[in-house]
């Protein structure tokens, strides 16, 4: 793990290059990596306050001065990289082929059919909730702090999970009618090509730049 705040700001200049590359949507960037930055700016805030000493590093020193200052910069700098980083290799798969590409790398067949699952009905689940939601509010529901309230969203909870229970078992029938017998029969398959050849050299050179950052 790198522990060099050079090193990790060089992590995160590749990702957003990387990120460039992939020809992904900015807006989209920055709301994931809003939630990340929240975190980053509260480490910020506590981190001078808690921990005491001067930086490791000397040019740190110099820069920032504080030891919890600096560890707040490169706690902050190393997750908006890791997350980068992810959206690069994740982000621009859509579930199908991530779930094809897990089932390749011999990851257990009951996990990737519930994570395929699991994508494919989490908003039939959630339109679910919202209708719910919205004859509890026609009956006149408003949340309050009371155990009225508390035992209303009780109530929706254990419906969305009978609902829920139901529809599984609707989907199972109507899939064993269909000839399903708990395997995802795949036409097409992963072909190793020149492209995969380029992306582990450069992959390869990013990883020994942040080597030769790390201990040199």
């Amino acid at each position: 793990m790198a522990s060099r705040l050079e090193t990790v700001a060089l992590a995160l200049v590749l990702a957003v290059v990387a990120t460039s590359c992939c020809r992904l949507s900015p807006r989209e960037i920055l709301r994931r990596l809003a939630p990340v930055n929240l975190f980053a700016c509260m480490v910020l805030v506590v981190l001078p306050w808690s921990t005491a000493g001067a930086a490791s590093s000397p040019d740190a020193a110099t820069l920032l001065g504080s030891r919890g200052l600096y560890l707040g910069v490169q706690v902050a700098v190393k997750a908006n990289a890791m997350v980068l980083w992810i959206i690069v290799l994740l982000g621009t798969l859509d579930f199908t082929t991530l779930g094809h590409a897990l089932r390749h790398l011999r990851v257990p067949g009951k996990l990737v059919h519930l994570l395929l699952f699991t994508v494919r009905y989490v908003d039939v689940l959630h339109a679910e909730y919202l209708r719910l939601r919205m004859a509890m509010k026609l009956r006149g529901f408003r949340p309050r702090v009371s155990w009225h309230t508390y035992r209303s969203l009780g109530y929706l909870i254990g419906m969305l999970l009978v609902r829920s229970l139901d529809r599984s078992e609707r989907i199972l029938a109507a899939m064993k009618c269909r000839g399903f017998r708990g395997q995802f029969h795949l036409l097409d398959h992963f072909a190793f090509s020149m492209r995969d050849v380029w992306f582990v050299l450069v992959l390869s050179i990013v990883l020994g730049a942040l080597g030769w950052g790390e201990l040199r």
